[in-house]
């Protein structure tokens, strides 16, 4: 007798094979006709069957999975976007609790969590595991997969306390970790982890090694497009740096060519100005000795010393106009469209030396016309009558209004500046010239007192040392104010002024004093104290030195004694001896006005 069966139970048990549906099998065979070995034979065909269909089943989605993830490698360039698709794939397939990957850094050699999925610390992303710790120290050094089913009592690897608290706070129990390679280099991992238990499947390694190889290509992709777009910006960053030289030196060329023509035609300084600043798209301003003050003026001084431009402000340089140590000016650079460069600034500093060639051209015309003015000063303080009476007509000549001067200045600089004191005295427009070593300048000022303000600002601006000036009325007889302001530029520093814009009417005591005939002084102070002077003469001095401190301290011994770090009775003494010499009376009212003017006038003279 054939055994036979129902066709629905055929059907049933080709589902079942198919595992599309879930059926019971045994149930299915009990009720057919079959002997029981047949019966248990025709099961365990299907159920074999069943498992083949369910594996390939799978790997039909695991492929299909992968295949996914390689079109998105070929069309994302978000990194850190793939790789979370794939731990979010490998996540869905694998079916564990958490996915992770790490990134293998070679100089360290940690592995730092870059993506992850199922976490719920979020301390958990960017852990790094120390080299030689763990699970993942199996993975990176033998290159290959590594699992546990209970990480807590794992011990083929060395455990590190922070890493075992990260995995305790997540709670993870069982992981799987596979190597991501590029060749023979590992670039990093990717761990599959469960909260419970779990032994891994050979189908679990192998598809997450699949996904491990997909990661790989994405990580080393990355590396190799950074570097290329490092490449890439480098070489546009070069050429940009290239352009912008290339197109700095065509301007350096046209700036040059400017100036060039500028000194060959004749061209005035301001004209550097409009050149330069139209070469480098920018305002520049030519700065006049007498107006740098403020951060201007400190960079220029900063300029001065380097011969460099110095900036003032963000985009604004100063670069100083120099002819040797002389200061002429100063060209004020203020940034346009166009960014200032090291060729930007090395033109405006050829354009500072061309500047100063043409003031210094146009100083040497200036200075020949200014010697027929320093004649015409010469001849105004000539002793000769006719040389001072051919001089209003001379000047009229050279447009010069003496009736419009009404100030003069004496200047007292160093001698080996007073060349350029002249020099920028002749810029104030008034006969300026040299007279008994001494700079002297006619001004249109009304006051002696602005004159010599101005006057002092003008020349110390140009040779930035200590500058004494001295105003006076212009008049008639212009040789006596000038001797009078010279004989106070002569008497100020022994007073300590070294510094300082003054007028004769402000000291006319010492101009009465010191002025012409001031021989008699001298024979009035060796009438008055001669004695004195005479004992000091032979005693190393101390006598004139203990007066002049007595008489200006009341005529207290104590006072004085202090003043000349003495005792008391020293001071007694000297003071016994100037009685003996001067006559008991020395301390009467109309004596001791006379010899305390003729100390003070000693004092003076014996002044350097």
């Amino acid at each position: 007798m054939t055994d036979t069966l129902p066709v629905d139970v055929v059907v049933s048990l080709l589902q079942a094979a198919s595992a599309e549906h879930e059926v019971d099998v045994d149930n299915l065979l009990a009720d057919a006709d079959l002997s029981r070995p047949d019966a248990l034979r025709v099961g365990a065909e299907i159920r074999r069957l069943a498992a083949t269909s369910e594996r390939r089943r799978r790997r039909d989605q695991e492929l299909t999975a992968l295949f996914s993830s390689a079109r998105e490698l070929a069309q994302l360039r978000d990194v850190d976007e793939l790789l979370g698709r794939l731990v979010e794939r490998a996540h869905d397939l694998v079916g564990t609790d958490v996915t992770y990957l790490s990134e293998f850094d070679p100089d360290s050699r940690e592995l730092r969590v870059r993506t992850t999925l199922g976490t719920v610390e979020p301390s958990f992303l960017g852990l790094r595991v120390p080299p030689g710790v763990g699970l993942a120290s199996q993975v990176v050094e033998g290159r290959r997969p590594s699992w546990t089913s209970k990480y807590a009592v794992m011990t083929e690897a060395p455990h590190d306390s922070a890493i075992d608290a990260a995995v305790s706070a997540e709670g993870l129990v069982s992981l799987l970790g596979v190597p991501l390679l590029a060749g023979d280099e590992v670039i990093g991992a990717l761990f599959a982890a469960n909260r419970v238990e779990h032994a891994f499947s050979p189908e679990e390694i192998s598809l997450l090694s699949a996904f491990a190889d997909h990661a790989a290509i994405v990580l080393q992709t990355a590396r190799l497009l950074a570097r290329t777009q490092e490449s890439a910006d480098e070489t546009r960053r070069a050429y940009g740096e290239l352009s912008r030289h290339v197109e700095a030196m065509e301007r350096a060329s046209e700036v040059h060519s400017d100036l060039t023509s500028l000194v060959l035609q004749g061209g005035a300084a301001s004209d550097v100005a409009i050149a330069l600043g139209r070469a480098l798209r920018c305002q520049v301003t030519m700065l006049d000795p007498e107006h740098l003050d403020g951060p201007v003026g400190d960079a220029v001084d900063r300029s001065r010393r380097s011969g460099r431009c110095s900036p003032v402000a963000d985009g604004t340089y100063a670069v100083a106009v120099l002819a040797g140590p002389a200061l002429l000016g100063a060209l004020l650079l203020e940034q346009g469209e166009l960014e200032f460069g090291p060729v930007e600034l090395r033109t405006a500093e050829r354009a500072a030396q061309i500047t100063a060639l043409l003031n210094l051209k146009q100083d040497a015309m200036i200075e020949a016309e200014q010697r027929v003015r320093s004649d015409l000063l010469a001849d105004l303080l000539s002793d000769d009558a006719d040389r001072r009476g051919e001089v209003a007509s001379r000047a009229r000549a050279r447009g010069i209004r003496l009736d419009e001067l009404r100030s003069v200045v004496v200047v007292s600089v160093p001698a080996e500046l007073r060349r350029d004191a002249i020099r920028a005295l002749r810029r104030t427009g008034g006969p300026a010239g040299e007279h008994a070593e001494r700079a002297v300048v006619l001004t249109s000022h009304a006051d002696p007192s602005a004159a010599s303000t101005f006057v002092h600002t003008t020349v110390s601006r140009a040779v930035r040392a200590p500058v004494l000036t001295v105003g006076a009325a212009f008049s008639d007889d212009l040789r006596a104010q000038v001797e009078a302001a010279a004989s106070c530029v002569r008497i100020l520093p022994s007073l300590g002024l070294t510094d300082v814009a003054v007028t004769t009417d402000e000291y006319l005591p010492y101009v009465a004093l010191f002025g012409p005939g001031e021989a008699r002084v001298a024979a009035y102070v060796r009438r008055v104290i001669g004695p004195i002077l005479d004992w000091d003469a032979k005693h190393v001095g101390k006598l004139l030195p203990t007066l002049a401190a007595y008489l200006s301290n009341r005529m207290s011994p104590v006072a004085t004694a202090r003043a000349l770090h003495l005792h008391k009775n020293a001071v007694l003494q000297r003071l016994e001896r100037a009685s003996e010499l001067l006559g008991d009376d020395w301390q009467e009212p109309d004596r001791l006005f006379r010899i305390t003017v003729a100390v003070r006038l000693a004092e003076l003279t014996k002044s350097p």
